[in-house]
């Protein structure tokens, strides 16, 4: 696996070697010591999949908020798209700036998108398929969003959005001295779930 880093501070790009013969091929999608660097003390919970059938149709852009606050790894499994990254982390050295690059079945990349930071995508091919690898449970209550059109990132989207959902639709513009979204370190994180749970903030 070849690790590089990003425009976006903590986002990691990454490509993985095929090895073939005359029955096909074979690849390495994650390795967890190979990755420890950019892991840290993660795990992956859950593995999620995505289809999108029309080209021009976009997802996005999404996070979750703190304490469900998540490390995503994502792939192209089948077809291309054109994967977003944005980052909102208060204090973050590359706040409010985007990063794209191309996801595909056939370019073997992986893309590394950490906690506090959004992710989309735009559908390059018909019936696009992407692998989804998540640090933190799905949480909806902890739902957050921004706008895949909004002019403080102004997202260069590479063809004419032709399809998005209603609640991508209608996340709210950031506004005129928005901080950022608070990231804290995952002890701290754990602790105060822990402390939201005893006092019945958290389900």
């Amino acid at each position: 696996m070849n690790i590089q880093s990003t425009t976006i501070q903590g986002v990691v790009h990454i490509t993985t070697e095929s090895v073939g013969d005359h029955r096909g091929e074979f690849s390495r999608c994650f390795c967890m010591t190979e990755l420890s660097k950019v892991m840290g003390n993660r795990h992956v919970r859950q593995i999620n999949h995505s289809l999108t059938k029309s080209i021009g149709a976009v997802r996005g852009m999404h996070f979750q908020h703190q304490p469900h606050a998540e490390m995503k790894l994502i792939r192209c499994v089948r077809g291309r798209v054109w994967d977003v990254t944005v980052d909102l982390r208060r204090n973050s050295s590359t706040f409010l700036k985007w990063h794209a690059l191309e996801l595909s079945d056939r370019n073997k990349s992986m893309i590394v998108i950490p906690e506090g930071c959004a992710h989309g995508f735009q559908v390059l091919e018909p019936d696009s398929e992407l692998l989804y690898l998540h640090t933190a449970d799905y949480c909806k209550q902890a739902e957050g969003g921004v706008r895949f059109d909004d002019p403080a990132i102004a997202i260069q989207w590479p063809l004419p959005i032709t399809d998005a959902s209603t609640r991508d639709r209608s996340h709210t513009l950031i506004k005129t001295g928005f901080q950022g979204v608070q990231i804290f370190d995952q002890r701290e994180a754990f602790d105060r779930s822990k402390n939201d749970q005893a006092n019945g903030l958290l389900s």
